[in-house]
């Protein structure tokens, strides 16, 4: 999952700030011990990057030291290799996917904070 890559390249969770949570979309702001992280996970199409192909239904992407890496391609894949996996006897246990858990909890739970932090550039799509 995504915030198990961000702990794993980048460092312990440090700060975690939820700016807009909405019934289809949320946004907020993360620091990790060696980065910055202004996020935006949405399941509404309306929010997808302008440039996104009409037949793409996800945008996945990070910026690291100003260069995008998109990674939207393959995920599906994945994610059906992972399931299997589970349906196999071979998932994660508690104690790896706890954090995961934890993190999706705090964004449902957290008070809103939207002036403290980075907001995210394309916020303001969520409120359009």
């Amino acid at each position: 999952h995504f915030y198990d890559m961000l702990s794993f390249i980048f460092g312990a969770n440090t700060v975690n700030v939820v700016h807009y949570r909405g019934a289809s979309a949320a946004a907020g702001y993360m620091e990790f011990e060696r980065a910055r992280v202004r996020w935006v996970l949405s399941i509404d199409r309306d929010h997808l990057p302008s440039y996104t192909p009409a037949q793409q239904t996800t945008h996945r992407s990070i910026t690291v030291d100003g260069e995008e890496i998109e990674f939207s391609a393959g995920f599906t894949d994945l994610h059906t290799a992972s399931y299997q996996n589970v349906l196999d006897g071979n998932g994660f246990g508690l104690d790896v996917v706890r954090p995961s858990i934890e993190l999706v909890n705090h964004i449902r739970t957290a008070p809103l904070e939207p002036k403290r932090g980075e907001r995210h550039p394309d916020i303001g799509k969520l409120f359009a």
